[in-house]
């Protein structure tokens, strides 16, 4: 995997890593968090899923994969999302065999290589983080080719290794008398982090698609 990158946090998921530039993430500086007002429930972990998928340039050997979460809350009022957050486990990130085809590569070195210093530097900067800041009701102003039927356009800071950025992505959330179940897929550029395999201009790093599409699947019973 020298020449691959990785995702998160993503989610945090997945056809082409060289996604339209209609579902990128808009991206800002740290913003103030979001009051949870309202209900909060507890992340039902195991039912909660951050999917990634990363490519070379022009889509060549996609590599995918899902990232488990240590812990996290949403706080909706009435029916309306007000607020959330939750921690990312990058050491629990898995490459899905499916994705390497090449029979000199194993997953088990493509994973070793995206948790090393490398890309996520995982026994230094062993978790994520994603901490909404701001909901909205989707109004089409940012488009989704990945995501059907959005109804939010939620913002968030999301914490990579010792950088926060503030994006903004469109989201399907539904809520019932039993839980609550939200959607996104995006695309973030991963440099806007300071994430870069060797140097950043270098041929290898070159190589990688900035693109990273990330898809969140969480669930939250009351």
């Amino acid at each position: 995997m020298r020449k691959l990158f990785f995702a998160l946090p993503a989610l945090l998921l997945l056809a082409s890593c060289g996604g339209s530039s209609t579902d990128s993430a808009k991206t800002t500086t740290e913003q103030t968090a979001a009051a949870q007002k309202g209900e909060t429930l507890t992340l039902d972990t195991t039912g909660t899923s951050v999917d990634w998928k990363a490519t070379h340039k022009g889509g060549l050997a996609p590599r995918w994969g899902k990232i488990t979460l240590n812990s996290g809350s949403i706080s909706v009022d009435k029916d309306s999302l007000t607020g959330g957050e939750f921690i990312v486990n990058l050491g629990s990130l898995k490459v899905d065999p499916a994705s390497v085809t090449e029979k000199d590569k194993k997953v088990s070195d493509l994973e070793g290589h995206l948790k090393s210093p490398d890309f996520f530097d995982v026994a230094k900067y062993p978790t994520a983080k994603f901490v909404i800041t701001k909901v909205e009701p989707f109004t089409g102003a940012q488009t989704s080719n990945l995501l059907a039927d959005p109804n939010y356009l939620i913002s968030g800071n999301l914490t990579l290794k010792d950088s926060t950025l503030n994006i903004t992505f469109p989201a399907k959330v539904e809520v019932s008398a039993t839980g609550v179940s939200a959607t996104a897929k995006f695309v973030i550029d991963r440099s806007a982090w300071g994430i870069n395999y060797k140097a950043e201009g270098s041929p290898e790093n070159w190589m990688i698609s900035k693109d990273v599409e990330i898809g969140l699947n969480l669930k939250a019973k009351k």
